[in-house]
């Protein structure tokens, strides 16, 4: 029998700005219910459990560089949060929402260095559920690794059934470059100081390629 997660993280796929202000992609919204459908499925569970929570992770992923992200409120965590109390989460369980990131490593730290996981300590009896669409949990599970130190059945994939296309080639270079990217990588601030190293080496090379 497949052990239940009773504390899941979920991943954002964007939030939109508009004339009316500011949404999430139908593809954030997919993630949010399928979250909240899982913790319905398992809902004794997740009464019972003392430390159950779910997690909702985004700041302002899509915005152009150096522009203003949304204000407090409306980043991606936040309005996903939101929805889920709204379909009635608080009914289940505890939630909060990580707002300062712009990817799925930032995701991650962030959501470790806020302390959003509480004391928990995720086994392949007690794992850590992650929420997200098939194509992105290789690569979430490669990260969790890197920072966490979790692998194996101590994550849970929830993935999500709404159809989310993706270019499978950029989707497999990004996979490549983070599994040799963070090699060594341990905490969660060296691998936001790594990141932060392979994003400067990346605008580098960027600015010595000529444009086609």
């Amino acid at each position: 029998m497949t052990p239940t997660a009773t504390v899941l993280l979920v991943f954002g796929r964007g939030v939109v700005a508009g004339d009316d202000g500011y949404r999430l992609t139908a593809e954030s919204v997919a993630r949010t219910e399928a979250a909240v459908a899982y913790v319905r499925a398992h809902a004794e569970e997740f009464r019972r459990a003392p430390g159950a929570r779910v997690v909702f992770t985004g700041g302002w992923p899509h915005g152009p560089a150096g522009a203003p992200g949304p204000p407090p409120g409306f980043r991606e965590g936040e309005l996903m949060r939101a929805l889920a109390r709204e379909a009635g989460l608080d009914a289940y369980a505890r939630s909060a929402a990580e707002t300062r990131s712009r990817t799925t490593l930032q995701n991650l730290a962030h959501t470790v260095q806020d302390g959003l996981l509480g004391a928990a300590e995720f086994t392949a009896r007690s794992p850590l559920g992650l929420v997200t669409h098939p194509w992105h949990l290789p690569r979430v599970r490669l990260l969790a690794a890197r920072v966490l130190g979790l692998s194996g059945p101590a994550l849970a994939d929830v993935p999500v059934t709404a159809p989310d296309p993706v270019p499978v080639r950029r989707e497999r270079a990004v996979r490549a470059l983070s599994r040799l990217g963070y090699l060594g990588v341990r905490t969660p601030e060296a691998s936001l100081r790594r990141e932060r190293a392979l994003t400067r080496a990346a605008g580098r090379i960027g600015r010595l390629t000529p444009g086609r």
